[in-house]
């Protein structure tokens, strides 16, 4: 298992995103968060397997029916300590 953060850019804010994400991940039995930024990406963190990386980036990409994604970018996490229970959406940072 690796953490990946992940940038989303596009029209991903105000139109139920970070929603459609977090259902998404929580069906996938994914851990991680997904939140709005202030520069009006949304940051998406994910605890994955090899296997389920390229389905989980398909499901970014896809987003919310009102949603336009642009482009993604993607970085591995060297440490993460942090402890994920479930996928949550977390307010702004």
């Amino acid at each position: 298992m690796e953490v990946y953060r992940f940038i989303v850019f596009g029209k991903v804010q105000g139109v139920y995103y970070r929603k459609f994400i977090a259902q998404g991940a929580r069906k996938r039995q994914i851990q991680g968060y997904v939140r709005n930024l202030l520069d009006g990406t949304v940051e998406v963190v994910a605890v994955l397997f090899d296997e389920d990386l390229e389905s989980f980036r398909q499901l970014l990409k896809e987003g919310s029916p009102l949603s336009h994604v642009e482009r993604i970018e993607m970085e591995l996490l060297e440490e993460d300590d942090l402890l994920y229970d479930g996928f949550e959406i977390r307010s702004n940072g």
